[in-house]
Order: structure tokens, then sequence, then C-alpha cells
């Protein structure tokens, strides 16, 4: 009663009697005369009757759209054969028992996706767009618009929204080249930037015009950008310039990689005693000479990912929580065992022994340090944080986009320093670092999904923001019985986004990778 609706359009198929859905749409906030971005893709056959069903709900997003929760809108039939032959089919809606929805009407628009036309990648971010809020900035969001011959626009695409942000990085999105451009690269594109309302009265921020051929410029140089323009600022305002700018951003995480960035790993390990004591088989840090425990599994699991991208595998093993000999003090971030050359105080004393590479140098420090150490408390992360934060921030320094750090944090409880973790993550997130937590064990672990930005922007006691997402809490025993590369695909999935986010912030493009040094014993290339 006191909004619009928000609807949402299910696409169902009939086979074999019974209808099953096929794809749904985004929902669109508060709008009774919504335009949908979601392209649903089906296979035509001419020698086949193919009925569709096009049902619009107005969803309330308790669950899954269509549910008894949401209402239903109407809904429309109609054959694969029909939308094709008319390329543009408008049809009104029926509510059940055959009864008008109204004045309500679908319109259902076709396009060939042939074979040869392929696809392409685009991605955007902008710089200094007007703010339309009073008390916070602007939550821009970005559609494009092919326009056609008769002069009608139709909508390629729209981006997801950025919340509270100037300057927004939107996420790569693949779009035929039919679909964007008609298969056309001089048609004529409009591209229009909207500061979101979730009443759906979005504020109008600029406008800017381009062709595929003019993004294919921008491919190649990396550096083509344009004024995104309000008209009725330009006609009042003498000095008006415009309304922000917005970039066709085209560096992945890829060229990155293939750059020469190095993704630096290291793992800090809990030894508090909680975990139990190593000698009994209910421990925690238990060695079983059959099966690994879930430290070492959950450490090779990611490990032996982010060691092909690494050059020299030395990795960097560091301990918390445990009283080291021979004094037995307690030191916030060592107890470990490092796997590179001493920088900075990395260097655990607990061991003094040749550092074989890799995953297995870790594993094997792990295992030796375990008897020589005593297990105590509490479980402090902000002082491992910090300590990695410091080597990054000495890269930041270098402007160039040349290393990037990932800190594996596995802890069997609840971290006892929040408030001084929240600060170091606020902090770390300006530098080029990701942080992933994986909970061993059995505890409650409810209070650290404050720590991962998934519910919400993490704040620092003073109430700072953190600049990006950095990271990613995951139980280990919610892969218990699944295989390492489900555990990995999970805790990793965000690494490449971050990555690219971060030089993107910075406006660090990507190194020239530098030519290998052939080897002669290898012959002449074949």
């Amino acid at each position: 009663t006191l909004n619009k609706s928000d609807p949402c359009v299910l696409l169902l198929m009939q086979c074999q009697g019974q209808w099953t859905e096929v794809d749904r749409s985004e929902v669109i906030k508060s709008n009774l005369n919504p335009v949908f971005a979601k392209i649903f893709t089906v296979d035509y056959y001419f020698e086949e009757v193919q009925k569709l069903r096009f049902e619009v709900y107005d969803s309330h997003g308790h669950a899954g759209v269509g549910t008894h929760d949401d209402d239903f809108l109407g809904g429309m039939e109609c054959t694969v054969g029909q939308i094709v032959a008319q390329k543009r089919v408008t049809k009104p809606l029926f509510l059940k028992y055959g009864k008008f929805a109204g004045k309500s009407t679908i319109t259902v628009i076709s396009e060939e996706i042939s074979g040869n036309n392929g696809y392409v990648e685009l991605a955007f971010r902008a710089k200094k767009l007007d703010d339309k809020d009073l008390f916070s900035k602007s939550d821009p969001f970005l559609e494009i618009y092919r326009i056609d011959d008769d002069g009608s626009e139709q909508l390629v695409y729209r981006t997801e929204v950025v919340k509270n942000n100037l300057s927004p990085v939107w996420e790569p999105f693949k779009v035929s080249l039919n679909s964007l451009c008609s298969c056309e690269e001089q048609r004529k594109l409009r591209c229009v930037v909207w500061d979101y309302d979730s009443r759906g009265k979005h504020d109008f921020i600029g406008e800017f015009f381009t062709t595929f051929e003019e993004m294919q410029k921008a491919m190649g140089e990396n550096k083509v950008q344009w004024d995104c323009l309000n008209p009725k600022y330009k006609l009042k305002k003498r000095n008006y310039k415009n309304s922000g700018v917005v970039i066709h951003r085209v560096y992945s995480f890829l060229d990155y990689i293939m750059g020469g960035c190095q993704i630096h790993f290291t793992v800090a390990i809990d030894f508090t005693a909680s975990n139990g004591d190593p000698r009994n088989s209910c421990s925690l840090h238990y060695i079983n000479p059959y099966q690994p425990n879930e430290y070492l599994k959950a450490l090779v699991a990611v490990g032996e990912i982010c060691q092909d991208y690494d050059s020299d595998k030395k990795f960097s093993a560091l301990g918390f929580g445990a009283r080291i000999p021979p004094k037995y003090e307690v030191r916030g971030g060592t107890g470990g065992g490092s796997q590179r050359p001493p920088r900075r105080g990395w260097r655990s004393r607990s061991l003094r022994r040749p550092r074989p590479a890799g995953i297995q140098g870790v594993v094997e420090s792990y295992q030796s340090c375990l008897p020589k150490i005593q297990l105590y408390g509490p479980t402090n992360v902000a002082p491992i944080i910090s300590k990695v934060a410091r080597v990054a921030a000495d890269e930041e320094r270098t402007k160039e986009a040349s290393q990037y750090f990932i800190l594996l944090i596995l802890t069997d409880g609840v971290v006892t320093d929040m408030a001084d973790t929240r600060e170091a993550i606020v902090r770390a997130s300006y530098l080029p670092m990701s942080i992933i937590i994986v909970g061993v064990g059995n505890a409650d672990f409810t209070d650290m999904q404050i720590l991962d930005g998934d519910d919400g922007v993490l704040r620092s006691p003073k109430g700072e923001p953190v600049l990006r997402d950095i990271v990613q809490f995951v139980p280990f025993r919610e892969f218990k019985n699944a295989s390492p590369t489900a555990l990995a695909k999970c805790v990793l999935a965000e690494v490449p986004k971050q990555v690219v986010e971060y030089y993107s912030y910075k406006a660090f493009p990507p190194r020239c990778p530098q030519a290998e040094t052939p080897d002669s014993s290898l012959g002449s290339p074949q």
C-alpha cells in the first residue's frame, strides 16, 4: 500500500505436459513499468511447437520468486515460433481463470544468437560522479542502450548498484555482439548513469554516447574515457564540464598475473590451548599418520593453488597463541616457521633447520614445531594481520602491480581481540592484501561472520568502513565431507575480484611480462 510493486519475470517452458522453469529476471524495485535487462536464452527448433509461459510476480524478497509469499501479477503464454516470427510480441497479462490483469501487458523481444557473432566482455568504472544524496554518497549503476534503425532504444545491460561510491568499479559482464550492436560496430550506443533509489525514483547523473568500435579502441589503448554529461546542467551552468567520467576498464585478473604480479601466500595457525594437547587423539592438532588433521587439510587445499602464482614457492608460516621456548613467552606473530628469507622479524626462532619450499615445506615446519611449543592463548589475530600488512605497505610504495598478499588464518575459535582485528582489517583494505579465515573444529563461529563483509560493511571501532571487502570466512565443518578442491574454490573465489579492485582503485596497470631467457640446453624451438 505504501510502495509500488517490485516486479520479476519467470520464464517457463512446457516439456512433456509439465511447465519447467528455465530462468528468471532480476527484481526491479518499486516500478510499474519495468524494463528488464535479463536475457533469456532458449534453443529454437523450427520443427517443434515450443510453448513458453511468462509469469510476473511482485517479489517480497523473503524466499525464491514465485513462492506463496509473492503476489502474482499476471502471466502470458505463447510459442517460441510466434516470438521469432514477429520479433516483438506485446500481449495482455492474465490472472488465474482467464481474468485480465487490468490493462497490464508484457512485451517480449527476440534476437537470434548465431554461432559466429561471439560474445565480448565489457567492464566499466567511473570517477568523480555527482553526489545526489544528502547524507551519503551516490549509489551508481550504469545502463547501456542500443539505438536501433528506427531511433528506438533497446536496453542491452544494466550493471549492479555500487553503494555509497562516487568512483564505482562495476563487475565485468559478457554480452553478445548481436545484442550489443546488431553486429554493427559503428552502431550508436547510449550509456546512462543513475543514482539508485529504493523507491524506484532513480536520480539521473549523466549520459554519454559511444560505439563498440570506440570501445575496441579503448581495449587497445587502455585509457579511453567518456564525459558523463547532464544536458540540464550543461545549459544552466557556464563552467559545467561534466558529472564525472566513465572509463572502459579492461584489465582482468589474468592481465595482472600474466604481467608478472606475484601472489605471496602466508599461513597463520592457531596454537591456543583450546585446540587440545597435540599428543591426544582428540586434539585438533593431533598428527595422525594415516589422515591429516583439519589444519593440514585446509592448509594444503588453499596453498596448493596459491603456490602456482608465487615464483619462489617460499611461503611464510606463522603461529599465534603459543608459548615459545626457551623462556616460554607468548608470541603474537611467531611459532610456525618461515618459508621465506627473514624479513622484518618474520622468521620464527623456534626452527633452525633447512627450509624446503612449497606447501610441503610449510607442512613439515608445522609438524616439527608442535612438540617444541606449549599451546596457550589468547586468540589474537590483529598482530598477524598487521605483520603482513607492513610488508604489503612496502609493496604499495613501489606503485606497481608486482606483488599481492594472501593471508590464510586457521583458527579453532572466535578471536579475542575483535576490536583490534576490525581496525587491522580496515587498514589492510587499503593495501594489496586479502584475508581468508577458516574456522576449524565445532566452535560457534557466529561472531566471525562480522569480519566477512557479505552481510554488511565492516567498520573499525571508530566507525570507519573498509575500502573494499577483503575477508572471506568459512567454517571447515561445512566441507568435511567434500573434496579439498571444493574448499579451495569457495575461499579463493573472491580473490581475483579483490586483486582487480585494488589495482583499479590505485590505477596501477599490469606490468609488462619480462621475456624468458632461453635455455640453450633445450636446443632450438620446433
